[in-house]
């Protein structure tokens, strides 16, 4: 079964920022463990200056798998805001829309077919 692709941005709480400066290193080491606990892997990391501080990209089985793995890292306080996203291929893209086409026989109660 293919793996779905999940960005998550994410913004440090300030106790992080203050935690990373005394004591710089690779954050990725153990988010790639995390990702591996729930039969997914990193694909990318990169961090940014905005509203958010960074982006990943992941592979993990389902959408459970990735709520788990957002709910995990937001409760450890290090993180003020999580955001999970899957991202879609070109593929599922036109799938989608050919469902959506599909289902437009669909007509609100009270129109006429």
């Amino acid at each position: 079964m293919p793996l779905a692709r999940y960005a998550f941005f994410f913004s440090y709480a300030s106790g992080a920022w203050a935690r990373m400066i005394n004591s710089p290193g690779d954050g990725t080491v153990a988010v790639r463990q995390l990702a591996g606990s729930a039969s997914g892997s990193v694909e990318s990391a990169y961090w940014m200056l905005g509203t958010r501080y960074g982006i990943l990209i992941a592979d993990v089985p389902d959408s459970v798998s990735a709520a788990a793995l957002s709910i995990a890292v937001t409760s450890t306080g290090a993180f003020k805001n999580v955001q999970t996203h899957e991202l879609l291929t070109q593929q599922q893209v036109s799938q989608t829309l050919q469902l959506a086409k599909d289902a437009q026989i669909y007509r609100p109660p009270g129109q006429q077919v």
